[in-house]
């Protein structure tokens, strides 16, 4: 009776250490990035001039909740569908889904896993995300080599997070 116990208690501590590991264990780290002070007083600036009703998350970016969602929250090391617009803030798009784009949080950028996170499934969101939160002082090129985000640019994405997995 006492082997019984023992191999079965075993198999639980074993299966309950692997579920553990397989649901926690993504890869990905919450961060807790801060744009700089000057990169946040600029996006400010034009946010008071075009987009007064967006609220200042903690990390320096800009976000209005356009509808909350009922479904699940996104963590870090969840995968999101997504439908987004996303464009300069002189209006120039630059990149658009309207089918669904699939991907895990963590593999997207700062100013996304920041912002997601503030709406639930089915919910949309706009994000006003200074560079060091988006793409930095890097160009960004599309397939055929044109600029089509420059380096240290203010991005605004209109999304849909139509599901959290």
């Amino acid at each position: 009776m006492k082997k019984q116990f023992f191999i079965l208690f075993a198999a639980a501590a074993l299966l309950s250490s692997c579920l553990k590991k397989s649901n926690n264990d993504c890869g990905f780290t919450e961060q807790n990035p801060v744009a700089p002070a000057t990169e946040v007083n600029a996006l400010q600036g034009w946010i008071s001039a075009n987009a007064s009703t967006a609220v200042q998350h903690s990390s320096g970016m800009f976000y209005i909740i356009t509808s909350p969602g009922t479904g699940a929250v996104a963590s870090v090391c969840s995968g999101v569908t997504v439908k987004y617009t996303g464009t300069l803030l002189n209006g120039s798009q630059f990149d658009q889904n309207t089918t669904g784009f699939n991907s895990v949080l963590g593999q997207l950028i700062l100013g996304w896993q920041k912002g997601l996170p503030l709406i639930k499934a089915g919910g949309s969101i706009t994000l006003f995300i200074p560079p060091s939160l988006g793409y930095g002082n890097q160009d960004i090129r599309n397939s055929s080599g044109a600029v089509i985000i420059p380096a240290n640019s203010n991005l605004k994405f209109t999304i849909e997070l139509t599901a959290v997995q």
